[in-house]
C-alpha cells in the first residue's frame, strides 16, 4: 500500500439534499412530489388497479409551487418517486428596493435582500400598499430545491 494522501475536492453537486425518495403509493393529497425537474404540491391522487403487467399506478396531478403551473405524472404505485423538502420562514419586511427586491429581516438580525417581490399580482399589491402606509409586514417565504419565493403576508399592526 502506498502512504500518499488522497485529497478529493467536489466541485459537482448532485442536488441529491434538495430531495428525499418515498414510495409513490404513500403519497397523498397536499403532500409535495418533485415532477420534470419541479417542486409540486399534490392537489389529485387517483390509483388505477394492477393491471396485466403486475403494478398498479398512481396518476398525480399537482401545481408547481413558484410558477402555480400545473402538472401531470403517472408512477408505478411501488416505485419511489422524489419528495422535495419544502421550509417555509417568516421574515419581517423592512425595505423595497426600486428594482423590485425586498430587504428582510433573519431571526439572527441580519438582512436578507436576494428575494424579488412575488409575481402573483393580488399579494404584490397587498405587500406595496401595506408598506406604503407604514405596516408592520411579515412575509412568509416557501423554498424548495434551491429556489425560494414569498408566498404569504401576515400584517403585525401599526410600526
Amino acid at each position: 500500500m502506498s502512504d500518499e494522501e488522497h485529497h478529493f475536492e467536489s466541485k459537482a453537486d448532485a442536488g441529491a439534499s434538495k430531495t428525499y425518495p418515498q414510495q409513490a403509493g404513500t403519497i397523498r393529497k397536499n403532500g409535495y412530489l418533485v415532477i420534470k425537474g419541479r417542486p409540486c404540491k399534490v392537489v389529485e391522487v387517483s390509483t388505477s388497479k394492477t393491471g396485466k403487467h403486475g403494478h398498479a399506478k398512481c396518476h398525480f396531478v399537482a401545481i408547481d409551487i413558484f410558477t402555480a403551473k400545473k402538472l401531470e405524472d403517472i408512477v408505478p404505485s411501488s416505485h419511489n418517486c422524489d419528495v422535495p423538502h419544502v421550509t417555509r420562514t417568516d421574515y419581517q419586511l423592512i425595505d423595497i428596493s426600486e428594482d423590485g427586491f425586498v430587504s428582510l429581516l433573519t431571526e439572527n438580525g441580519n438582512t436578507k435582500d436576494d428575494l424579488r417581490l412575488p409575481t402573483d399580482e393580488a399579494l404584490l399589491t397587498q405587500i406595496k400598499d401595506g408598506f406604503s402606509e407604514g405596516k408592520d409586514l411579515v412575509v412568509s417565504v416557501m423554498s424548495a430545491m434551491g429556489e425560494e419565493q414569498i408566498c404569504g403576508l401576515k400584517d403585525i399592526g401599526p410600526k
